[in-house]
């Protein structure tokens, strides 16, 4: 959702809410961290630590990986070319499979207490 994109638009009534899911690395739970989560009104989905099957993005990573992994690039300018590349190839079909897996990733995970699953 973007500022003036066809989602959402300041000054009709509504509260644009924004969600952020992230992998509680350090990084992103410093006290610098959330002190920008909270400036800018951005609320975090509460998740375990070190839960790939609950974070869709994982499996975006893990295409770029395989895309890098196939090309075998020999240089840093190769490397980033089959980034850019691989990352913009995927499909917002891809996207929404991932976020209509949801359902199914929680009862797994909830099924195998915690531990890892297919996904």
């Amino acid at each position: 959702m973007r500022q003036g994109g066809a989602l959402w638009r300041p000054g009709h009534g509504l509260e644009m809410v924004v969600l952020c899911q992230q992998d509680n690395d350090p990084k992103h739970t410093s006290k610098r961290a959330k002190s920008w989560f909270q400036t800018n009104k951005i609320n975090i989905m509460e998740q375990p630590a070190q839960s790939p099957d609950l974070n869709p993005i994982e499996n975006l990573w893990g295409d770029v990986k395989n895309a890098v992994s196939e090309a075998k690039p020999r240089n840093v300018n190769e490397l980033w070319n089959v980034v850019k590349e691989s990352w913009s190839g995927i499909t917002a079909e891809r996207c929404h499979k991932l976020v209509d897996s949801m359902p199914h990733r929680c009862e797994a995970v909830i099924k195998n207490c915690g531990h890892t699953t297919k996904y």
